[in-house]
């Protein structure tokens, strides 16, 4: 048997975030992205893959209205503190912020020139706004309710601002006159939604008294009403010329519905509580397209605001259509063209905003490129991974799906398996997206299945009602089109609490389930024998599996352990401590050698089996992980949890492990430049690199060299000049720590001089953390200084003893000439440093000096008492000469 690849680390993919939670959005001019509220938060999206392209943090407050530029350079904002923002999305930061209203601001509307802003407030104002001032221009009062809705007239040739308010009035200002030239007074209940027909003259308003009215803006005169029986959230026209009106204009001719008294016939499409598109002509009120089936999610809640669409737009380009759910879903339409139907909008895109907590999930079809989410909803989602857009939504059950399980039958259909609070469990078919088997029987919430894995033609669902029950899905696959009820094989009482988790075994002869009872049992297919019971932990127990090699069981329990048990006898081989609180998921990887857990700490820990190691500890969320999916092929891990977040995890192994070579074969290249560079005498280039390689200590080892050079200012400028930042602080890093050491110190003095000089105070201050390191370079300085004030003083002992020994006695004549001389060859003598100073001296003029020395020995003594005065001015000109030398 070949021997297994240990994985030694993974790497994150954060896939699927919350974005949209409700209320306001914008859509860009080109539809290439979202600007969603998100709590107080607004998130940029790509509507391409719904992956988060920036966050603007808001002031703590719910996000209330949004709106975009024309040219989406600025974006709008407002919250419940009442502060209008100006945000620039290229760089994220609030460029001026006001206040106006007296209440909440519900709507906003920037005009064509983005010179102006309308604001729509609960306190029944409508204010415009100079968006470079922030000034108001103009003040509108008149509503007698909360303003919902506000347009500027999309030609800017006419001036005008239209308001809807729930005073079911639409209201008509002139922004010349800064007057209300017309209230329209057609509607019984709150106006949701305006539009303008495209040439200008006529205006839609809709509401939810469900119907859409339609007024002459020539003389403000109503002119229809047209009866949608249902709750309405937004009303578009469908401007000729557009992709979409092509279609439907095939459509229209195909059922013979072509306007022959009408000169002009406007459509539009209207959504709202019913979940379905519709497209209406307005002559006749006639519903020109219906869609037979709603894909808005339609839950069992008693809450009727939780049904239908909240808004919809014309996505620009000719994109499609674009529909907001009011479970935070954006489903984008694409008008399609047939034979059959010649009309029809195809779902191409599902992007879910919010999925609230995630409680289980599994990678589906053959390639795993599908993952089965189950959250606190009744529906099971499923994602196309490579897009991250729901493919799917499979809708059924009538409460909380609790778990999930799939796998590939004998017959290659991909199935799936759920299990519900609603007491039942479903057997779905991938390829048809329907139910295709129900079983009942189970007495309370199903919280845990397993299918089988060898023959796969039964699964096991365990619940709150302490049982078992094998069921069999034999011959169900020849009629899956066919929705039939399922049969139990096996009943079996198993525990004295909640089973929370199932697992069958490899060859399909045992299934474990794990329970609140502390227990693990493992039962002998098909007749549920009991073969042995698993105790040992002292809490619940909240996740089993088999492992794929060994005649072992890995339990999970929320006693912050993980054990595997030996199936013979029922004993714990292993005990794995590492969690800090309950371990929700485990799962074996890399043939049983390895396993990964998860928990109520937020954690993914990555283990091995044999060393009882943690090789790997990842938090990449921020609350529980409920839920942990690992891919039977590739071996990639999904995670989910509380917080509402989905991620997906690489084994990078090997990326790793290239990734490591490479930076070793680019650092030996880089080495050999280094010692070329010094061979070269080329310091500046040397040090450059020095800095590259992280290489502290050659790097001292240059600039000692450097100090010891005569001119080699000008290449440590060179070197030290094209730092930057980062580099810098490195650097005061390197000096901080040479400082502390007295054998270099001299160094790192130099080198700080060195960056003195080059750069201002104000560049250095900018420096991320430079005040810390030199807080850490200033008591080792003033150390070093007073050593050498020290040894200055210990000179002044040796002058004297030397002039007491006729050693030294300085010429009055003489001193100003040989000064220089007698000074060095005293520092030979006293200082080992500046030996190579007399080394450079000619032979000749040594030999002088030593014939100065021996003369001033053999004078007589009569004037001693002066020359000791003279001695003690040369002694401290000594002493100067040496500090400066240090």
């Amino acid at each position: 048997m070949a021997s297994v690849s240990l994985k030694k680390n993974y790497r994150c993919v954060p896939s699927l975030q919350q974005f949209y939670t409700g209320g306001p959005f914008a859509v860009s001019s080109d539809g290439s992205f979202l600007v969603c509220a998100c709590d107080d938060k607004i998130k940029i999206v790509d509507s391409s893959n719904a992956s988060i392209k920036s966050i603007i943090e808001g002031d703590t407050e719910l996000v209330t209205a949004l709106t975009l530029s024309p040219d989406d350079k600025l974006l709008f904002s407002t919250s419940h503190s009442r502060q209008i923002r100006v945000w620039d999305l290229s760089t994220s930061k609030c460029l001026r912020s006001w206040k106006g209203h007296e209440g909440p601001v519900m709507r906003m509307a920037c005009d064509a020139s983005g010179g102006l802003l309308a604001t729509a407030g609960a306190d029944r104002k409508v204010l415009v706004w100079d968006v470079d001032g922030g000034f108001c221009t103009h003040y509108f009062k008149g509503h007698k309710g909360v303003v919902t809705s506000i347009m500027f007239h999309p030609d800017p040739n006419h001036l005008l601002l239209f308001s809807g308010s729930d005073d079911a009035t639409v209201r008509v200002w002139d922004l010349v006159s800064k007057k209300c030239v017309a209230t329209l007074e057609k509607h019984f209940s709150a106006v949701t939604s305006l539009a303008v027909s495209e040439d200008g003259w006529i205006l839609l308003s809709a509401g939810r008294d469900k119907v859409v009215n339609l007024w002459d803006l020539r003389n403000y005169s109503f002119k229809m009403t047209v009866a949608t029986y249902e709750v309405l959230e937004s009303v578009h026209v469908i401007n000729p010329g557009t992709y979409l009106a092509s279609c439907l204009g095939s459509y229209k001719d195909f059922n013979g519905k072509k306007n022959k008294n009408m000169s002009t016939p406007i459509y539009f499409l209207t959504v709202g509580e019913r979940g379905i598109v519709r497209i209406w002509n307005s002559e006749g009120a006639i519903c020109l397209f219906e869609q037979q089936s709603s894909d808005a999610t339609i839950t069992s809640d008693k809450d009727d605001e939780k049904r239908g669409y909240t808004a919809a737009v014309i996505l620009p380009l000719d994109q499609g259509l674009l529909c907001v759910t009011a479970d935070q879903q954006f489903l984008f339409y694409s008008p399609i063209q047939s034979l059959e139907e010649r009309f029809h909008l195809k779902l191409s895109k599902r992007l879910v905003g919010y999925n609230e907590e995630i409680v289980d999930m599994k990678f589906l079809g053959e390639e795993e490129q599908f993952l089965a989410v189950a959250t606190n909803l009744e529906q099971v989602r499923v994602y196309d991974l490579a897009s991250m857009s729901c493919a799917y939504v499979l809708a059924g059950h009538t409460d909380i799906v609790l778990s999930i399980d799939t796998c590939i039958s004998s017959s290659g259909r991909t199935l799936l398996v759920t299990g519900s609070k609603d007491n039942s469990v479903r057997l779905w078919d991938h390829e048809s997206r329907c139910c295709i088997g129900v079983g009942t029987g189970h007495m309370g919430a199903v919280g845990a299945v397993a299918f089988s894995k060898r023959r796969k033609n039964f699964f096991v669902s365990g619940s709150s009602d302490r049982t078992l029950k094998v069921w069999s899905f034999d011959g169900l696959l020849e009629n899956a089109e066919q929705f039939i009820n399922l049969k139990t094989k096996a009943v079996v009482a198993a525990h004295d609490k909640d089973i929370n988790s199932l697992a069958v075994a490899p060859n399909d002869s045992l299934v474990c389930s794990g329970s609140q009872d502390r227990t693990a049992c493992v039962w002998r297919l098909p007749d549920l024998v009991s073969v042995v019971v698993l105790k040992g932990h002292k809490r619940g127990i909240w996740s089993v599996e088999f492992s794929p090699v060994d005649q072992c069981v890995i339990t999970a329990s929320g006693d912050r352990t993980i054990k595997i048990w030996a199936i013979s006898d029922g004993s714990c081989l292993k005990t794995f401590e590492g969690h800090t609180s309950s371990v929700l998921r485990v799962s074996f990887l890399s043939r049983g050698a390895q396993f990964v857990s998860c928990g109520s700490d937020g954690l993914l820990k990555l283990w091995t089996v044999k060393t009882n190691e943690c090789i790997g500890t990842y938090d990449q969320h921020e609350d529980k992980v409920w839920a942990l999916a690992v891919g039977k092929k590739t071996e990639m891990l999904a995670t989910g949890g509380s917080d509402a977040v989905v991620n997906l995890w690489y084994d990078c192994t090997a990326a790793d492990k290239e990734e490591e070579f490479r930076r070793e074969e680019e650092g030996v290249l880089r080495g050999q430049e280094l010692e070329n560079a010094i061979l070269d005498t080329d310091y500046a280039k040397a040090i450059q690199i020095a800095f590259e390689l992280r290489r502290p200590h050659r790097l001292l080892n240059l600039f000692a060299e450097l100090c010891r050079e005569r001119h080699a200012e000008e290449q440590v400028n060179k070197a030290l000049s094209v730092l930057g930042k980062e580099e810098l602080h490195l650097l005061f890093e390197y000096i901080r720590e040479w400082n502390t050491k007295p054998k270099i110190c001299h160094v790192a003095q130099y080198v700080l001089f060195r960056v003195f000089n080059i750069f201002p105070p104000t560049e250095i201050v900018e420096i991320k953390g430079v005040g810390e390191l030199l807080e850490g370079v200033i008591p080792y300085s003033q150390r070093h200084f007073n050593r050498l004030d020290r040894l200055i003083r210990s000179t002044y002992l040796l002058d004297y003893t030397l002039n007491a020994m006729s050693v030294i006695e300085p010429e009055t004549d003489s001193r100003k000439l040989k000064g220089e001389s007698v000074v060095c060859l005293d520092e030979k003598e006293t200082n080992d440093i500046s030996l190579e100073n007399n080394e450079n001296k000619d032979e000749k003029e040594v030999f002088e000096e030593m014939n100065e020395v021996s003369a001033r020995k053999r004078k007589s003594r009569k004037s001693r008492g002066g020359k000791g005065k003279k001695a003690k001015s040369v002694a401290y000109t000594r002493a100067s000469a040496i500090s400066l030398q240090a």
